[in-house]
Protein backbone atom coordinates (compact mmCIF):
# COMPACT_ATOMS: atom_id res chain seq x y z
CA UNK A 1 0.00 0.00 0.00
CA UNK A 2 1.20 3.66 -0.84
CA UNK A 3 0.82 6.14 1.86
CA UNK A 4 -0.19 9.94 0.90
CA UNK A 5 2.46 12.71 3.28
CA UNK A 6 0.56 15.48 3.81
CA UNK A 7 2.02 18.40 6.33
CA UNK A 8 0.45 20.09 8.91
CA UNK A 9 0.04 23.75 8.91
CA UNK A 10 2.84 24.06 11.88
CA UNK A 11 5.15 22.43 9.90
CA UNK A 12 4.75 24.08 6.86
CA UNK A 13 5.45 26.97 9.33
CA UNK A 14 8.99 25.28 10.27
CA UNK A 15 9.48 25.27 6.69
CA UNK A 16 8.97 28.51 6.05
CA UNK A 17 10.75 29.49 8.86
CA UNK A 18 14.07 27.03 8.01
CA UNK A 19 14.38 28.57 4.41
CA UNK A 20 14.01 31.93 5.30
CA UNK A 21 16.72 31.55 8.08
CA UNK A 22 19.36 30.02 5.46
CA UNK A 23 18.30 32.30 2.90
CA UNK A 24 19.47 35.30 5.40
CA UNK A 25 22.58 33.37 6.91
CA UNK A 26 23.91 32.32 3.55
CA UNK A 27 22.29 35.03 1.14
CA UNK A 28 21.46 32.33 -1.03
CA UNK A 29 18.12 31.41 -2.58
CA UNK A 30 19.86 28.23 -3.71
CA UNK A 31 21.30 27.32 -0.94
CA UNK A 32 18.19 27.59 0.66
CA UNK A 33 16.21 25.46 -1.57
CA UNK A 34 18.65 22.94 -1.95
CA UNK A 35 18.49 22.60 1.87
CA UNK A 36 14.20 22.96 1.94
CA UNK A 37 13.92 20.40 -0.66
CA UNK A 38 16.02 17.39 0.92
CA UNK A 39 13.78 18.12 3.92
CA UNK A 40 10.96 18.27 1.92
CA UNK A 41 11.62 15.00 -0.04
CA UNK A 42 12.55 13.05 2.86
CA UNK A 43 9.29 11.90 4.01
CA UNK A 44 9.04 10.40 0.82
CA UNK A 45 10.69 6.96 1.54
CA UNK A 46 8.28 6.37 4.03
CA UNK A 47 5.20 6.25 1.56
CA UNK A 48 5.37 2.26 1.11
CA UNK A 49 6.85 1.34 4.95
CA UNK A 50 6.17 4.60 7.33
CA UNK A 51 7.04 2.77 10.25
CA UNK A 52 10.90 2.51 9.24
CA UNK A 53 10.94 6.15 11.21
CA UNK A 54 12.05 4.86 15.20
CA UNK A 55 9.14 5.82 17.33
CA UNK A 56 9.82 9.55 19.17
CA UNK A 57 10.08 8.41 22.87
CA UNK A 58 9.39 11.70 24.32
CA UNK A 59 5.74 11.56 22.76
CA UNK A 60 5.00 8.45 23.42
CA UNK A 61 2.16 9.50 26.49
CA UNK A 62 -0.16 11.07 23.64
CA UNK A 63 -3.13 9.20 21.94
CA UNK A 64 -1.46 9.10 18.94
CA UNK A 65 1.89 7.17 18.05
CA UNK A 66 4.63 9.61 16.87
CA UNK A 67 7.56 8.27 14.73
CA UNK A 68 10.54 10.39 13.41
CA UNK A 69 13.21 10.87 10.48
CA UNK A 70 16.62 12.89 10.53
CA UNK A 71 17.16 14.82 7.25
CA UNK A 72 20.18 17.41 7.33
CA UNK A 73 20.41 17.65 11.51
CA UNK A 74 16.33 18.14 10.97
CA UNK A 75 13.93 15.57 12.98
CA UNK A 76 10.85 15.18 11.08
CA UNK A 77 8.58 13.96 13.35
CA UNK A 78 4.90 12.28 11.89
CA UNK A 79 2.07 9.96 12.61
CA UNK A 80 0.75 7.09 10.49
CA UNK A 81 -3.30 7.26 10.08
CA UNK A 82 -3.54 3.20 8.21
CA UNK A 83 -7.01 3.69 7.35
CA UNK A 84 -6.77 7.08 5.38
CA UNK A 85 -3.16 5.85 4.46
CA UNK A 86 -1.65 9.27 5.33
CA UNK A 87 1.34 9.83 6.67
CA UNK A 88 1.23 13.60 8.49
CA UNK A 89 4.49 15.46 9.11
CA UNK A 90 4.02 17.32 12.56
CA UNK A 91 6.78 18.87 13.38
CA UNK A 92 10.15 19.63 11.97
CA UNK A 93 12.28 20.06 14.93
CA UNK A 94 15.97 22.43 14.28
CA UNK A 95 19.26 21.07 15.81
CA UNK A 96 18.68 23.83 18.60
CA UNK A 97 15.45 22.83 19.40
CA UNK A 98 15.95 18.96 19.38
CA UNK A 99 19.07 20.05 21.89
CA UNK A 100 16.80 22.12 24.28
CA UNK A 101 14.60 18.84 24.47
Amino acid sequence: MKYEVIWSEFSEKQIDEIFNYYKEVSKSYQVALKIITKILLAPDKLIFNPKIGQRELLLENRNIEYHYIVESNYKIIYSIDNDNLFIKIVDVLTPDKIQKR
